[in-house]
């Protein structure tokens, strides 16, 4: 009789336990609960010591969930690392400068990435690798295909949201412009676009890929003073990567297979651990890819690739 119940009360306990997970939205806690409890129980766990796995798997939950959340607002195009970037295919890199940049400094320091280069060379892939970095350690950044961003600045002049548009993008850490190049700009989207990177000047930091150097700038804008404008803040703390090697849309040279990457300098443990991140970013790709395979550097299909 006394053994019926208290398990019955151990089930009411736990009962409630789940509810309370629930009503606090606790999910990494409520899905290990049972499990923790049976432990406990089997082990003669002390109270503080169960209370603070749960709180663990709770916390590591949470941090899941948020960089899921980061991934996806930043919009990635494509699930590219710098760990997977060809270095070996392009001599127009240096692979100890990029893994330098890896280590996020430079976002730290609120200093601004160019790269500059010819189609295909890898400007987008290293953009992209930097940006998914960065979300993994807890940046929120964002990723524009230029054309797009223009678009939508000048979308925002219509409907006045120019300025909450300008506010929202002001706060990405970093933002990532691909492709100033070959566009036809109007004056209005230009004048938007020197307004948001006068407000990111000095918080934040700014990636932008182009196949024009800066001199070429001036042709695009056609706007000489604004260019002048917009330079001097845009170099003031930046990092400029100028790129002359050859395309990475050319086919795979004999004896580098597709679907092969190149040899990892780092650790044993430093690969486990980052598959762990790798595999929870990843799982998002579902969620703004809808059905498209997403290209690997190292895959045949250079068509998707937008280096």
């Amino acid at each position: 009789m006394v053994a019926t119940m208290t398990k019955t009360t151990q089930r009411t306990t736990r009962e409630a336990l789940h509810a309370l997970a629930h009503e606090l939205n606790f999910k990494g806690m409520d899905r290990v609960l049972d499990a923790e409890l049976d432990r406990a129980e089997r082990n003669g766990t002390p109270p503080g010591e169960l209370i603070e796995r749960l709180l663990t798997e709770q916390a590591s939950f949470q941090r899941e969930r948020a960089l899921a959340y980061r991934v996806v607002q930043a919009h990635l195009p494509w699930q590219w690392t710098i760990d997977t970037f060809p270095f070996e295919r392009q001599s127009g890199v240096s692979k100890a400068q990029i893994l330098g940049l890896a280590d996020l400094d430079f976002l730290r320091r609120t200093e601004n990435l160019v790269l500059i280069g010819g189609p295909g060379t890898g400007k987008t892939g290293i953009a992209l690798g930097l940006l998914r970095q960065a979300c993994v350690n807890g940046w929120r950044g964002r990723f524009y295909n230029a054309q797009t961003l223009f678009d939508e600045l000048y979308a925002s002049l219509a409907d006045r949201t120019t300025t909450r548009l300008l506010n929202s993008l002001s706060r990405m850490q970093p933002l990532v412009v691909d492709e100033i190049g070959y566009l036809n700009l109007k004056t209005e989207q230009a004048n938007a676009f020197f307004r948001l990177m006068d407000q990111r000047y000095g918080r934040v930091s700014t990636i932008l890929t182009s196949n024009l150097d800066y001199p070429r700038w001036y042709e695009l804008f056609d706007n000489k003073q604004m260019v002048d404008a917009l330079l001097d803040r845009l170099q003031h703390h930046c990092i400029t990567i100028r790129i002359d090697g050859p395309s990475l849309r050319a086919p795979n040279p004999v004896g580098n297979a597709p679907g092969t990457t190149p040899t990892s300098t780092h650790s044993k443990s430093n690969r486990t651990a980052r598959a762990r991140i790798s595999a929870i970013v990843d799982d998002c790709f579902s969620l703004i890819v809808d059905g498209v395979s997403t290209p690997s550097w190292t895959r045949g299909d250079a068509r998707k690739r937008g280096v």
